[in-house]
């Protein structure tokens, strides 16, 4: 056991907690990549887009400040594991039974919910693309290879995959940005803060500087990190630069977004649809104005960011499951990482076989209001859970060596990005449960 001044500290011995800290290198990079690819999907474009196509660059501090919150988030769940060896869920369990109870039932529904529309996001483009095949094929060939290469188990080919997916994203839709010639005036205006006058501006505000990239995959970080074999204190300084420049390439993605929202639908007064369809019109746009080659290549973009999204749940949600479903029911002070299953555990293949056969059904029928509710409801919670949670988490005295706790300055943004989420949580809520009064 590790000795502080406070106590004797679960987790790692002095010795490993002394090691050196391995330098940071640009080859020495993988799971920040994993978790921004696969928190970055086609929901977000749509809702970068349609701020850009509404108010310009008025919100380009917003995203600004959403890189920043996703970081801080991703730093504490990384620093977490690295410096107690507890997986996330293992560390919302020594706060009480009572993360189970939300956690659990989470998990499960967002993964059917979740299952039918990465699958439906995924076959859209091929579909635009290829239009003589019908868009449930294709769907259920994504679900289908998502499937088979996680199942394989082999973590260095989802990352690799994971990197070529997140450069086709990156490269296609800052290409297609470029293409707009955007105004670097307007760019720099929009960096001073300032808030959109119509009713529901608020809503985007918070959605870029909160929601793109925030969902439960941020909290499958630490579980990358594991898979990649970076499991002790001296790998602090390689997961800050990860997950640094993993959200930072996200940053540029989101901008070149917004510049594609604010030069090509903003200047010309279009509407895009919402939902995933709304990337579908930008293609249109795209090839009306530069011709059908540059639709094409949004289109594999609008691909390449949605198989991206499939592929990370299929496999850090999976982790996740089979972690919670292993260890609720165990005493917090026995767990650490050596109790997470692996993926060839039996909760994570039925997580895997959840999320890729019975939501195919949702592909065929309107998905249930009650499970939409319930799916909107505890999503809207999870963010600003994720948050105050880690505030707790990162501070904890009996587990947490003092050199690896937050210090001040963490604090205080830990607990605005809190406010942040909670905020946006509450919109999210009232928007889930409207048609219960509507």
């Amino acid at each position: 056991m590790a000795q502080t001044e406070d106590s004797a500290v679960v987790g790692f011995t002095e010795a490993e907690l002394q090691e050196p800290k391995v330098r940071p290198r640009w080859n020495k990079i993988g799971p920040g990549i994993v978790a921004a690819a696969t928190g970055v999907g086609a929901a977000d474009l749509v809702a970068t887009l349609t701020a850009g196509s509404r108010y310009g660059y008025m919100l380009v501090w917003a995203v600004i400040v959403g890189v920043l919150m996703k970081i801080l988030l991703v730093e504490g769940v990384g620093r977490y594991y690295l410096s107690t060896g507890k997986t996330i869920f293992q560390g919302w369990r020594t706060l009480g039974s009572w993360t189970s109870w939300y956690f659990g039932p989470y998990i499960v529904i967002w993964g059917i919910v979740y299952g039918a529309t990465a699958m439906s996001s995924t076959a859209l483009p091929l579909a635009a693309l290829f239009p003589s095949i019908d868009l449930k094929v294709f769907a259920i060939a994504a679900g289908l290879l998502g499937l088979v290469l996680v199942w394989l188990d082999r973590y260095q080919l989802i990352e690799k995959l994971m990197m070529v997916l997140i450069g086709t994203m990156f490269v296609t839709v800052v290409l297609s940005a470029a293409l707009a010639l955007p105004n670097l005036t307007d760019i720099l205006a929009g960096l001073i803060p300032q808030l959109p006058t119509e009713e529901d501006g608020m809503f985007y505000v918070l959605a870029l500087a909160g929601g793109v990239g925030g969902t439960i995959t941020l909290a499958a970080y630490g579980y990358w990190l594991r898979e990649k074999g970076w499991n002790k204190p001296k790998w602090l300084r390689v997961m800050r630069y990860d997950n640094a420049t993993a959200y930072i390439l996200t940053g540029v993605f989101v901008f070149a977004t917004l510049i594609m929202g604010a030069e090509l639908l903003y200047a010309a007064g279009i509407a895009i649809s919402a939902g995933d369809e709304g990337l579908l019109d930008v293609s249109t746009v795209l090839a009306d104005r530069y011709g059908q080659t540059w639709s094409v290549v949004f289109l594999i973009g609008f691909f390449a960011a949605s198989f991206s999204s499939l592929l990370g749940v299929w496999h850090g949600v999976s982790l996740m499951f089979a972690d919670f479903w292993a260890n609720f029911r165990r005493p917090a002070d026995e767990l650490d990482q050596d109790k997470a299953p692996t993926l060839k555990s039996k909760p994570a293949r039925f997580y895997l076989l959840m999320v890729t056969f019975p939501t195919m059904a949702l592909l065929f029928f309107d998905q249930p209001i009650f499970l939409i509710l319930l799916y909107g409801t505890l999503g809207a919670l999870f963010m600003p859970f994720l948050a105050i949670t880690l505030l707790f988490l990162n501070n904890q005295k009996r587990y947490v060596p003092p050199q690896y706790r937050n210090r001040w300055f963490q604090n205080v943004f830990l607990s605005i990005t809190a406010g942040v989420f909670i905020a946006v949580g509450v919109y999210e809520l009232y928007e889930a449960l409207a048609p219960l009064w509507s």
